[in-house]
Order: C-alpha cells, then structure tokens, then sequence
C-alpha cells in the first residue's frame, strides 16, 4: 500500500476539530455553571454534610429570589417533610399546584408530594383523595402501594385486598398479604358473631394462599368453639403440612380437644410425635406439663433427660435445671437457684419472637410486625434470629 502525502494533512486538521469541539463544550458547561447561584451549591454542600436545617434556610432564600424554579421548590418541600415541617411542606406543593404553568407530569408530581405531606400529617382522608387521582398516571402504581398502606392502617380491609388485587405482578403476588387481610376480616366477623360469614373469609384466604395457617388456626377455633372438637383438630393439624414450625401454636389447643372427646393418651402421644419428628419445635414446655400432669413429675423429669440428651437446647437446659431446682435439697436448694437464675439470664433471648424482615423483638407472636409493616415475618420459634 502506497504512502498518500495529503494524509499528513488530514491528520492534524481531525485533531484539531476534536480540540476545538472539545474547549467549546467546556466553555457551554462553564457559562452554564456560572448560571446557577453560589447558594445553590452552598445549599448542595449542606446536604451532603447531612446539616438539614443549614441546607433549609439556604434553599429557602434561594426561592425567595428564584421563585420561577419549579424544581427547587419541589426540592425545598422534600427537604421540609424530611425535617419534620409538614405544615411548611403543605404550604409549598398547595403553592406549586396553583401555579397555571405547571406541565402536566409536574402536576402530578405536585400532587403526590402533597398527598405524601398529608400521609406524613396522618390526613389519611385527604391522602387517598389525591392518591386516587393519580391512578391513570406514570405514579400509579407508587400511589397504589401508599394506598395499601393507609388502607392497612385504617383497617378497611376490603380496600387493601382491592389495592394489593391492583399491585401484584410476576416479582410480587401478595398471596400473603391479602391472605392474611381475610384473616383479618374474619377476626372481625368473629367479634360480631357471625362465624358464618368468618368461615367464608377464612376459606377465601386459604384459596389466595393455601399455605395460610392462621386460617387453619382460626378455622379450629371456631370449631372448638361450638363443641365440634374433631373439626377442630383437623384443621389444626392441617398446619403440619403447611408449616410445621407453627405446630406449637396449636398444641395446648389440642390437647384441650383431645381430653374433651376423651383421648387424653392419644393427644399427648400425637404431641411427642411431633417433637420426635420436629426435634427443633417450641413445643417441649407443653409436653413437659402434660406428662407431669397426667404420669407424674418422675416421668417428667425422667422424659425431659432423655429428650435433652436426644436433643440438646438452650430451652431444654433450662427446663431441666428448673426441675432440678423445685426437687432440689435444702442443703442444694442455694446452688441450683443460682445455676438457674445465671442460665435464664444468659437464655434471655430465648423468650423473644423475632421479625425476620427487621429484627424487632417481642414477647407475644404477630402476624403484623408492628415495627416494619411486614405480614407473616415473624419467625415462629422463640429465640430465632434472622440469619
């Protein structure tokens, strides 16, 4: 290939108009630069410092001088629901929203900022409205997940099914959700006396979600309840094959249905299955009482040995220290107490329920994680932590 003379003319002039384009892009990205007012970049300075307050005052001089901004007032009432000023902040986007020149997407976003102040105020009324109005909108669908919310907090219940009806998709069924808001709503029914009409929500929750075990634990219940103690065990050992973790919840249950149809032996035998089956089970204090109860406190000293070395447990440890503690000589009465006392500190956590989607901690179980709004999160063994 032959050397052409006129490329070491080309050459030099492609770099040249590279350079060229080059400085006139920074000179735009400069002019533009020197638009913007020093306390914008004062405000920004703020906020990156995490000094809210600082960031508010200077944001708010900035509008006073600036007020054709459409985005730092959206920016300026953020920043005052995040601060706490809802008032302030309802103040802004009403503002923003009279404004005729708003274009339609920022009308909305208008809107949804307010409904949010509003939900922060605990306006839920005036929420839901505007929540509402979003449903056509590039926001509906982060409307329709505030308005399960508010629909959850007011317990209207029937909304939130319709609402979560509404959300679902392939990456989220909110089979558990509406489940447990049937669960709910025959909780109310209960309340009334109307067991009919419970049933017919149970039975709903259990077609949304088949693996619903309040609904089984409901179901037996109300069974229990009106004298029919076989309906009532088949629902609750129905919770076997949906999750057995869930077992002990309906054990006193069931050994209650048993002594009543008078197949005492047989309920505690079908309980000593289970924790033979499912050596992991919180089930080992009730099986400790029933067999102390009906063969004596030797037997059930003797049958908490031989599960403890079958499966050795904090809980079992303690259990067992406290039977050794209540036969206990005077002369050993002081040591025992004292073994027991430090194990149950160290095993505090062991009478805890945990919410495995934010780790709160309670002494009774929820089905409704009063810290993070999660249904069904709480893990159905005591001293169970989230991985």
């Amino acid at each position: 290939m032959e050397f052409e003379a006129w490329w070491l003319i080309l050459f030099p002039a492609v770099f040249g108009l590279g350079w060229l384009a080059a400085r006139v892009d920074i000179k735009h990205v400069l002019a533009d630069s020197r638009l913007l007012p020093r306390q914008y970049f004062e405000g920004l300075n703020h906020l990156l410092n995490d000094r809210t307050d600082k960031a508010v005052e200077v944001f708010v001089d900035l509008a006073r001088n600036h007020s054709e901004s459409i985005e730092l007032q959206f920016a300026l009432g953020h920043l005052f629901r995040r601060k706490g000023e809802i008032e302030r902040a309802i103040r802004m986007h009403q503002k923003l929203l009279g404004r005729p020149e708003l274009k339609q997407h920022e009308k909305h976003n208008a809107q949804y900022e307010l409904a949010l102040d509003f939900m922060k105020a605990g306006l839920f009324d005036r929420a839901e409205e505007l929540f509402g109005q979003l449903g056509e909108t590039d926001l509906s669908r982060a409307a329709r997940r505030h308005l399960l919310g508010i629909y959850q907090q007011e317990k209207e219940w029937h909304k939130a099914i319709e609402a979560a009806q509404q959300l679902r998709d392939t990456s989220h069924t909110y089979q558990h959700e509406i489940a447990e808001f049937y669960c709910e709503l025959a909780t109310a029914a209960i309340t009334r006396s109307q067991p009919a009409e419970a049933r017919q929500y149970l039975q709903q929750a259990l077609a949304e979600h088949r693996k619903c075990v309040r609904a089984n634990l409901i179901l037996g219940d109300l069974a229990a309840g009106e004298g029919q103690y076989e309906a009532a065990i088949e629902a609750w050992l129905r919770i076997e094959s949906q999750d057995h973790r869930f077992l002990p919840f309906a054990a006193r249950k069931l050994l209650d249905a048993y002594d009543r149809q008078g197949r005492a032996e047989e309920g505690t035998a079908l309980l000593r299955g289970f924790l033979s089956t499912y050596p992991e089970l919180d089930m080992l204090d009730v099986v400790y009482e029933r067999i102390a109860a009906t063969e004596g406190a030797e037997a059930a000293y003797g049958w908490l040995r031989e599960e403890l070395r079958r499966n050795p447990t904090q809980a079992g440890l303690v259990k067992l220290l406290a039977a050794q503690a209540a036969d206990a000589p005077p002369e050993r009465r002081a040591e025992t107490d004292t073994m027991l006392r430090l194990t149950q500190e160290a095993t505090r956590g062991l009478s805890m329920y945990h919410c495995a989607a934010c780790g709160f901690k309670a002494r009774q179980y929820f089905w409704h994680c009063p810290a993070c709004n999660e249904w069904e999160s709480f893990l159905p063994a005591r001293g169970q932590a989230k991985a």
